[in-house]
């Protein structure tokens, strides 16, 4: 086999990675070289892709073998997505002709999230709650950033994985206390919304408006990270709440093979999951603690890993010799 040439894309909110990844005849993938745009530099996906072209990036579009674009949004058979976070929709159905792309996808951006929990990223995660991994068991995958992102990765009979993409980020949250219902009405007031979702709560958002909340200062979440102590109400409220997004969504997939959160917030403030807030509430139900007690969870701190597992699916769909648009 020879090397194979990947070029892949993690496209959010704020930030969109692309990733140059090699496969030799082996089958061993390597990651190259990455490189980081924002994203709200770009007026359009095509002045996006432009962009990486132009710039030093060594691997252009229009010569590698295989393209995997991941964006934070549902995506429409492989090709279209108009993100909810993102000012300008995709389109690749004619990805040759716009852009000279021979073979491409376009997948959820927790679709590869999923798949890197099978990749180097994901071998290399934290584990942050003990448990007993089901080798045959779904794997629940979620993420903060911007906003909430889910997958749920599911082994089949062939070795290989399906992946089950959500948008359960923009669901309901609940609130369960007096004292969360008083933020509940104060976040509602200060957002303008009618109800609040997990892209709300547990988010970046949601860090500030934690903050806010408690300290009466209004400020970025990147400048609330850096003034969480290990003291304060805001790491344990969004410590709690984050125990809880996770503990409802391992739940719903029953993720007897392993919970990964992956995303910014964990990143910038790994400290959310070594508090005692997040397993209490992870661990915390009437009928479920037997299973919840057994299912392990596994903190991915590579940023990288969005690229990651874009490139597994992007050497797998190689591999397969299967078609350029949609994802087996």
């Amino acid at each position: 086999m020879k090397t194979m040439r990947i070029l892949t894309s993690d496209i959010g909110g704020t930030n969109s990675r692309f990733g140059y990844f090699e496969t030799d005849g082996k089958g061993r993938l390597t990651l190259v070289t990455s490189k980081w745009f924002r994203t709200g530099n770009a007026d359009s996906f095509t002045r996006l892709i432009t962009t990486v072209n132009d710039s030093d990036f060594p691997l252009k579009t229009y010569d590698s073998d295989m393209c995997v674009f991941a964006v934070a949004g549902p995506v429409e058979k492989g090709v279209f997505s108009d993100p909810p976070l993102i000012p300008w929709d995709i389109d690749i159905a004619n990805a040759e002709e716009d852009y000279g792309i021979r073979r491409c996808v376009l997948i959820n951006d927790f679709v590869a999230q999923a798949f890197a929990t099978r990749s180097p990223a994901g071998e290399s995660a934290q584990n942050i709650l003990p448990g007993d991994i089901s080798p045959d068991g779904t794997v629940a995958v979620i993420g903060a950033g911007t906003g909430l992102g889910k997958a749920a990765l599911i082994p089949d009979e062939t070795s290989g994985y399906s992946v089950v993409p959500s948008e359960g980020g923009h669901a309901n949250f609940p609130f369960v206390s007096d004292s969360e219902i008083a933020f509940q009405k104060f976040a509602m007031k200060e957002l303008g919304e009618k109800y609040l979702t997990g892209n709300h709560i547990v988010s970046g958002m949601g860090l500030s408006l934690i903050h806010e909340f408690h300290t009466g200062k209004k400020i970025e979440p990147g400048d609330v990270v850096a003034e969480c102590t290990s003291a304060s109400e805001t790491l344990a409220w969004a410590a709690r709440f984050y125990g809880r997004a996770c503990r409802n969504y391992a739940l719903e997939v029953l993720s007897t093979g392993g919970m990964y959160i992956a995303g910014g917030i964990a990143a910038h403030l790994p400290a959310l999951f070594t508090h005692k807030a997040f397993s209490e509430e992870f661990r915390s139900s009437k009928t479920m603690s037997k299973i919840l007690a057994r299912i392990p969870v596994f903190l991915i701190t590579n940023q990288e890993s969005g690229l990651w597992g874009a490139a597994l699916l992007g050497q797998q769909m190689l591999t397969k010799q299967g078609t350029s648009r949609e994802p087996n």
